[in-house]
């Protein structure tokens, strides 16, 4: 699978393993006579477990068939029929089922091919036997196996993981692979027992019945395909809400005057407190792989930054603008009346360029609108500087010229404020909407 690797999960299972002979035309019936009202003689199936080391069928031209059934639970169950333990309960008593340790029985070597632990099921387990010789033995496992993930949607991933059934020893000769329950009914019940518990959701479960080669030995298999899907919930209360709660937060910062000196502190300290969030949150995360939410720290981080670095660049923009406002470059300031008015960025008639723009004030975040110079004060004081010399005059348009620079400048950070602004609010928006798809798919 393309985009995946191996990674190491368990997944407990209850296995259910029924082995049927094919053809019973002898059949072996254990004599309970002499058997006392306390049930059979300890004695009676001494013969059978002298044999244990052999496979239990009363011809060995035929192949034992296994019927295989699991249940994703912490519960091995093996079932299976021996021909040589059978007797007639009218004879023993009644007794229709009986104890026997495992030590003593012929146990079919049924293993996981993807299984990558050390099996650690205890021992001196106990064995039931019925009177028609079905073999039923439980014990707890734990089945640690080998399954290709793809966590690029996570936490909203669903994976499928396979769990491959199989003879160690016997080949097609001798044992064969068959299913003890349909795969619906082993669905419904491990969805059952699975739901209650864990981080992973059964979708469903479907089989295939491939044989293995080895050299000239062919082998019976029976493979499921188990389809699980990760409840997100938790990752999102812990991670994804927090994450969105702290970006929020750093867009409404926005709204602190660059001028003041208070929007660069406040950010740095968001930005701080986001990396704490992150090596906190990092054990919540896949060790290996890049999935889609690592992309969306990441973004949430370089947004950060440069939203502090756009911070500390308009506060010194403004502090230089105040007090030795730089001339605009032509290039900027033709984008700058593009952006403020389109239909004055090609002007049909050539203007003076110490004429006023015909900027639009901006109805900004961040940045106070500055006081604009009039180029003709009315009342006396105009007809105290018609009596000026030129000298006064001159400096009179040059204060207006300095105040004008002024006002191109905070144009220009209320633009960049502007845009920022909006590019996280594209990004939030666009989160939001990519969480719920994933999240109902």
């Amino acid at each position: 699978m393309e985009g995946s690797w191996f990674h190491k999960e368990r997944f407990p299972f209850f296995l259910v393993l029924s082995l049927l002979l094919q053809g019973r035309s002898s059949t072996f019936i254990n004599n309970c006579s002499g058997s006392g009202q306390h049930g059979m003689y300890p004695t009676v199936l001494d013969s059978v477990f002298d044999r244990k080391a052999f496979r239990p069928v009363t011809n060995f031209s035929i192949s034992t068939l296994v019927n295989i059934s699991f249940t994703m639970s912490a519960i091995l169950d093996v079932v299976w029929d021996n021909p040589f333990i059978r007797w007639n309960p009218e004879e023993c008593e009644g007794i229709t089922k009986i104890s026997v340790a495992t030590k003593n029985l012929w146990l079919p070597d049924i293993f996981i091919v993807e299984f990558m632990d050390v099996d650690k099921t205890p021992k001196g387990l106990t064995a039931y036997i019925s009177n028609e010789g079905r073999i039923r033995y439980k014990k707890p496992m734990k089945v640690a196996s080998i399954c290709s993930l793809d966590i690029f949607y996570f936490p909203f991933d669903q994976q499928n993981c396979t769990l491959t059934f199989s003879s160690f020893l016997y080949t097609v000769e001798n044992m064969l692979l068959g299913m003890e329950k349909e795969v619906w009914e082993i669905a419904d019940t491990s969805r059952d027992i699975v739901q209650t518990h864990g981080e992973w959701e059964l979708l469903g479960i479907n089989k295939a019945t491939p044989k293995m080669s080895l050299g000239t030995s062919l082998y019976d298999q029976i493979t499921f395909y188990v389809a699980i899907r990760r409840r997100p919930r938790l990752y999102i209360i812990n991670l994804l809400l927090p994450s969105g709660f702290l970006i929020a937060i750093d867009a409404v910062s926005f709204y602190l005057p660059a001028e003041s000196g208070n929007r660069a502190p406040f950010k740095i300290t968001l930005l701080l407190g986001y990396n704490v969030f992150l090596l906190m949150m990092n054990d919540l995360l896949p060790t290996s792989g890049t999935p889609l939410i690592s992309v969306y720290f990441a973004l949430c981080l370089s947004l950060m930054v440069v939203s502090l670095l756009e911070t500390i660049f308009i506060t010194y923009l403004l502090h230089l603008a105040t007090t030795q406002p730089p001339p605009m470059p032509q290039w900027l300031h033709s984008l700058l009346l593009c952006c403020t008015s389109p239909r004055k960025c090609y002007p049909t008639a050539p203007q003076k360029r110490n004429k006023g723009l015909g900027l639009p004030s901006a109805h900004l975040p961040g940045v106070k609108e500055p006081v604009e110079l009039v180029g003709k004060v009315s009342g006396p004081r105009e007809a105290e500087l018609n009596e000026c010399p030129g000298s006064t005059r001159v400096q009179q348009e040059d204060e207006t010229q300095k105040q004008h620079l002024v006002d191109l400048w905070v144009k220009f950070s209320h633009i960049m404020d502007t845009l920022l602004f909006c590019l996280y609010l594209l990004f939030m928006a666009t989160s939001v909407v990519t969480v719920i798809i994933l999240w109902n798919t």
